[in-house]
């Protein structure tokens, strides 16, 4: 991530920083349970309890996973887990993956290297747990021995440098040890599962605060975003964007989500835009892998036909960031036609009608003031079609 990147936006926000979420009235039940080490590994390991696809990776040292450990042995009070009853027997993680997977991995005897974080938390997602192959190859992990300070310099920790097996008779305690767990469910309404969203957003906000697409990509992770994960890395769309490297925050993977869900369901645009973009992905789990091929190939034909732009295109002159009205009403426009034909687009944009719509003053009104109000965001998706023309 660049450092311009980090210190300052390099887009213009529209939507996501208004508090402009409607307050809805849920039906939620929050149910506390004690499950004990040896069933919250089970459910793990059988995937009934799922980390949601692109959480935090887990970040916990080897010291500090071994704290709570022995924090287990001894009886000590340990924080309390919040699960998501997504479905029979299918449970979200809201809050306490790093708990999760450091019991999952003590019992497993192995404790994953840093480097290959990224790697396994894919393969975990893929495979629902870690293969045989992988867990046991060094390369991706290092056996879990507990690594306790000394009580006193001349008194070792009696926990440290135990395994797992190697624990005797407090395996059985810790393997019946419970832990506090509420297990929060949605009853009401059934088309409509912001509330998840919400209290995810809540309880993650202490420490450094996760941003709505962090949230978005952990609860409603697809196939489809693992297609939106690819484009971005594509070096066109990398240019257009103006840069290099994929944003921290997964900023630029929630401009690719918002221009398909304007091209797919614009139409049905209400606010707010953080409920929009959440009812979309929701939606978008339920693709076939032959559509998000398609949309795939589509986004590579819309690439293509921005071969003949300059750069920084889609970059505001007045601010110097990324437009993101701008490109999500050329998109449109540009495939609308091609997405009802289920085909790809042919020609390039023009970009003169390109820099004209993006000094249009019903355009640039609609994206500066009250920008996710309906009427606003159908102006700049109409006024696109009146520039851009279909390919």
């Amino acid at each position: 991530m660049n450092s311009e990147s980090i210190n300052s936006p390099w887009y213009d926000d529209y939507g996501e920083s208004e508090d402009d979420a409607n307050v809805i009235d849920y039906d939620l039940s929050a149910t506390p349970n004690d499950f004990n080490v040896s069933t919250l590994f089970n459910f793990v390991e059988s995937g009934a309890i799922v980390i949601p696809g692109f959480q935090r990776h887990y970040v916990w040292d080897i010291k500090r996973a071994s704290k709570l450990i022995e924090s287990l042995i001894l009886g000590l009070p340990v924080p309390q887990l919040f699960l998501y009853e997504e479905g029979r027997n299918r449970f979200l993680v809201i809050d306490g993956q790093q708990r999760l997977m450091s019991i999952y991995y003590f019992i497993k005897q192995r404790f994953p290297r840093r480097e290959s974080r990224a790697e396994l938390r894919r393969v975990f997602n893929d495979k629902g747990s870690i293969p045989a192959g992988i867990l046991h190859d060094d390369r991706y992990f290092t056996n879990f021995r507990l690594q306790l300070p000394a009580q006193l310099p001349t008194q070792p920790n009696p926990f440290s440098g135990l395994s797992y097996e190697s624990l005797g008779d407090h395996k059985f305690q810790l393997d019946l040890r419970p832990i506090r767990n509420v297990v929060v469910k949605q009853n009401s309404p059934a088309d409509d599962d912001s509330s998840i969203y919400e209290i995810f957003s809540r309880l993650n906000s202490g420490g450094v605060n996760l941003k709505p697409q962090e949230i978005r990509i952990s609860l409603y992770h697809s196939e489809f975003y693992d297609e939106l994960i690819q484009m971005n890395t594509d070096q066109r769309w990398r240019s257009l964007l103006g840069s290099s490297e994929p944003d921290l925050h997964f900023k630029d993977v929630e401009i690719l989500l918002r221009i398909f869900a304007m091209l797919i369901n614009g139409h049905n645009y209400s606010p707010s835009m953080v409920r929009f973009l959440n009812q979309f992905s929701r939606m978008s789990k339920t693709h076939d892998s032959q559509k998000n091929r398609y949309l795939r190939q589509l986004f590579d034909s819309f690439l293509d036909a921005t071969g003949n732009l300059p750069d920084k295109a889609f970059v505001s002159k007045r601010t110097n960031r990324f437009n993101i009205a701008l490109i999500e009403a050329v998109f449109t426009a540009a495939c609308h036609k091609a997405f009802e034909e289920q085909r790809f687009l042919n020609g390039h944009l023009d970009s003169e009608a390109l820099q004209r719509l993006g000094v249009d003053r019903s355009f640039v009104d609609a994206a500066t003031y009250a920008t996710t109000q309906t009427s606003n965001v159908r102006t700049r998706l109409q006024q696109g079609k009146q520039f851009i023309k279909a390919l």
